[in-house]
């Protein structure tokens, strides 16, 4: 939102100084942000965010049972 409203301001700017070529390249800049407000304001607010975590490989051991496993085999060795 802070990006299309400052994107007005730029626009309302140019507008007064005359500038337009500077004007068009603003005004594709805030449509696309519009787009993307949209797109934001339609999903689904229950939608699962991926976040990118790791996930523990099927038959992996956590970190905290491979230590347990190292200090066993280690105290069986001696």
């Amino acid at each position: 939102m802070e990006i299309r409203d400052n994107l007005l301001d730029r626009i309302a700017e140019a507008e007064r100084e005359g500038w337009l070529g500077e004007i068009e390249g603003l005004r594709v800049s805030l449509a696309g942000s519009e787009s993307k407000i949209d797109q934001i304001d339609s999903a689904p607010r229950s939608m699962a965010i991926n976040l990118g975590m790791p996930r523990k490989a099927p038959g992996e051991p956590a970190r905290n049972e491979g230590a347990a496993l190292l200090r066993q085999s280690l105290d069986d060795q001696q």
